[in-house]
């Protein structure tokens, strides 16, 4: 799944350590996540679109099989 997490970062300039803080998660999950290498839970989505102002559909790009 892919994602505009490190975009909105930038914009918003919140470091991935101030993230991980805000979300109550590592900074290796927003890294894994940035990279694509993690998908959230539900729970995460929501707390990172929340975050940003936007819909979960508007950070994470859900690619049907």
């Amino acid at each position: 799944m892919e994602n505009n997490i490190k975009e909105l970062r930038e914009i918003f300039k919140i470091t991935q350590s101030e993230l991980a803080n805000e979300c109550k998660v590592s900074r290796q999950t927003i890294i894994s996540l940035e990279n694509g290498r993690y998908n959230p839970s539900i729970i995460l989505a929501r707390k990172i679109a929340r975050l940003f102002d936007k819909t979960i559909e508007e950070v994470f790009i859900f690619e049907e099989e």
